[in-house]
């Protein structure tokens, strides 16, 4: 028959060497106590493991000795391992093997916590429970019994569930929550949505601009469509988080909309007879003219007068104009009005049109006379 295939994104090696138990022989595949130990530490992690984890997350233990448990050793370092590299587990998990010693003719039992390797051997039970601070996550049991009463067996879990939380608190004492980034020579990637209607210009003319971005940042742009929202999914792939950064500014800047009536901090970058470019600091890149009756209160000759290149203020945006059909932004609209502040009346451009028409017939009357 053909083995399983299929893929996982979080795998658990659990390495059990010959030596662990005082054997010399030669190591020929996986073991059947690795594949049954491993999977059971795999079971116990795995649930705790976001689903949106963008990584395939692979823990590999290396057990050097076997006294007591070492497949609930490897729960609980796999979860400090993945804690300290920046795998965000929903919650931490601890692990505790119990054991049992009976007598079938008295019926006296002891249940015990944390067994060690003769308390195995000689014992009636071997009861591995894994769980976080809420609940179990995975158990295995082993007896050598004709089977468990029910007060033996809510005992067992009673004392695994004290013996649990101990470890636990000395788990989290340790390491309290899971770092909030990966170690800095780890890969990292970053999961971001832009609109349907940017992904042509993430992309640009013949992938011009995602190809320069990628030279520039080191970084792997991945662009995908969500089949149901359509939107953008962007796939941000690098080891420098300076580069990461850099590429999410990029598609900030590229995704920017100002809102009519808002606030924004801008720079001045380019300096014209009738005004200042300005660029918003929150999504570089994206320019506005600032005219220069939109500078102050008072009457501006000189745009320099009042403000200079790589001055940074604020400016309130006002949507398109609709004479000039360009983004419209002010900065005396934040200025308090100068007292007794009169505006000037605004041309008729209708009205200085016909003038202008009127006058130009006379002119040429005038030529004819």
């Amino acid at each position: 028959m053909p083995s399983y295939e299929g893929e996982e994104t979080f795998y658990l090696h659990y390495n059990f060497p010959p030596f662990c138990t005082g054997e010399a022989r030669p190591i020929r595949g996986t073991s059947r106590r690795e594949v049954g130990h491993g999977n059971l530490a795999q079971r116990a992690l795995k649930g705790m493991v976001p689903e949106d984890c963008p990584y395939t997350v692979r823990v590999v233990s290396e057990v050097l000795e076997s006294n007591g448990s070492s497949s609930m050793a490897t729960v609980c370092a796999g979860t400090m391992a993945m804690m300290d590299a920046g795998v965000q587990m929903t919650k931490p998990v601890s692990g505790i093997a119990m054991g049992l010693i009976s007598d079938a003719d008295s019926g006296k039992y002891a249940v015990l916590s944390d067994i060690l390797g003769d308390e195995d051997h000689l014992g009636d039970m071997d009861f591995k429970v894994t769980g976080t601070a809420d609940g179990i996550t995975a158990c295995q049991m082993d007896i050598k019994v004709k089977g468990l009463s029910y007060e033996i067996l809510v005992n067992a879990l009673q004392q695994a569930r004290d013996g649990r939380l101990h470890i636990l608190e000395k788990l989290t004492d340790t390491i309290a929550a899971p770092r909030e980034d990966v170690k800095s020579y780890a890969p990292k990637m970053v999961t971001t949505r832009i609109a349907n209607e940017y992904i042509g210009a993430l992309i640009g003319p013949g992938g011009k601009v995602i190809q320069e971005l990628q030279k520039e940042t080191g970084c792997t742009i991945v662009i995908n469509e969500d089949p149901v929202t359509e939107e953008g999914i962007v796939e941000i792939l690098g080891t420098g988080q300076e580069g990461i950064d850099a590429v999410l500014a990029k598609i900030d800047s590229l995704t920017f909309k100002p809102e009519v009536g808002s606030v924004y901090e801008v720079k001045v970058i380019k300096m014209l007879d009738f005004g200042a470019v300005v660029e918003y600091m929150e999504a570089p890149g994206n320019e506005v003219l600032l005219h220069v009756s939109e500078l102050a209160w008072e009457r501006t000759e000189n745009v320099s007068d009042v403000v200079n290149m790589g001055d940074v203020f604020d400016v309130k945006y006002f949507g398109l104009d609709k004479r000039t059909r360009k983004d419209k932004v002010s900065r005396k609209a934040l200025l308090p009005k100068p007292e007794g502040y009169v505006e000037r009346p605004k041309r008729d451009d209708n009205r200085s049109r016909d003038n202008r028409g009127r006058d130009n017939r006379n002119r040429d009357n005038r030529k004819r006379d």
